[in-house]
């Protein structure tokens, strides 16, 4: 098994509106210098807070596949294809495939929590199709429960949550037993964040808002999680496709 641990403290720092949004991410920009680079089609991966309530103003994307997890609180949500804003609340799961481009804004209320997760959905071929997007309330998605843990599928089997980039499943998984072994797929990497609570993987002690990648393995042991809850992203080992990190970082150290 290949386990790669990202403490809170190593993750990168941003903010937004002079500090009334602050971020931590577990996958930066590759131009912020952080310990993690994208990879599979995982790009980026930002877990912000409002301490006030605040706006990101209208600003455009294009080509990559972009979810917003409401993970506490609530968030306003205002694209130039709707051209209204639309309310999402804690466990609603917004989706925006870019494609040729689409600009939006966001609004975080106080006290409110999200994840901004981009996927790479193969860049060079979705940057000429049309942009859409889906919003997904949180009492439709499959929940598992048995093996000591409950599973909330937010992507894969049963989730009606549709995505382009390859492969993806999303899991968040609440703990009621202690020490819990876990199936996972040998052909996938399994990033894992660490949404409360504290637990035990290989010896080493996890705590709420590390971050956590396990691959080359068919199981995991999960210990002293009882009450613990973890975000779980799997992606493949191996994509069908170029990414846009991968032709951009090739290209960055051909020139160094």
């Amino acid at each position: 098994m290949k386990l790669a641990i990202y403490t809170r403290d190593k993750q990168v720092d941003g903010s937004f509106n002079d500090g009334t949004i602050l971020e931590k991410k577990p996958i930066g920009f590759p131009q912020e210098g952080g310990k993690l680079m994208p990879y599979s089609n995982l790009f980026y991966w930002a877990h912000a807070w409002a301490r006030k309530t605040s706006t990101i103003p209208e600003h455009p994307h294009k080509a990559f596949e972009i979810l917003s997890f409401v993970l506490e609180g609530e968030i306003d949500h205002y694209d130039n294809k709707l051209k209204s804003w639309v309310k999402l609340h804690a466990g609603d799961i917004q989706i925006i495939r870019a494609g040729k481009g689409i600009s939006h804004a966001e609004k975080l209320y106080q006290g409110t929590s999200i994840f901004q997760i981009w996927f790479d959905p193969n860049f060079f071929k979705t940057i000429q199709t049309d942009p859409s997007y889906n919003d997904y309330h949180s009492d439709i998605f499959p929940i598992i429960d048995k093996n000591g843990f409950v599973r909330k599928i937010l992507k894969g089997r049963g989730s009606p949550l549709q995505m382009e980039s390859e492969g993806v499943e999303i899991e968040e998984i609440k703990f009621k037993a202690s020490d819990v072994m876990m199936d996972l797929s040998p052909e996938s990497i399994h990033s894992f964040f660490v949404l409360s609570g504290s637990l035990s993987i290989s010896g080493k002690k996890l705590l709420t808002e590390d971050f956590f990648i396990v691959s080359n393995t068919s199981q995991v042991v999960i210990r002293n999680a009882i009450g613990a809850t973890l975000f779980l992203i799997s992606t493949p080992l191996h994509l069908s496709y170029q990414t846009y990190a991968e032709r951009y970082l090739s290209n960055e150290q051909s020139s160094a």
